[in-house]
C-alpha cells in the first residue's frame, strides 16, 4: 500500500528587531548565544559545533 506524503511543519520566523550577542569564551571551548531584548535565547553555536578541534577550538 501506498502511504500518504507526511506533512512537514515549518517553523515560524521571527523578527527581531535587535538582539544581543553573549560570548563565552572558556579554556575549552567559545560559545556565543544571540539573545532579544529580554534575554530569550533566538541562536547559538560553539566553535565545536562548527567543526573547529583541538587548540583552534578554544581561541577567541
Amino acid at each position: 500500500m501506498a502511504r500518504e506524503p507526511q506533512r512537514i511543519k515549518r517553523r515560524e520566523r521571527k523578527n527581531i528587531t535587535s538582539g544581543v550577542a553573549h560570548v563565552n569564551a572558556s579554556f575549552n571551548n567559545t560559545m556565543i548565544t544571540i539573545t532579544d531584548a529580554q534575554g530569550n535565547a533566538i541562536s547559538w553555536s560553539s566553535a565545536g559545533a562548527m567543526g573547529f578541534k583541538g587548540s583552534r577550538k578554544s581561541t577567541p
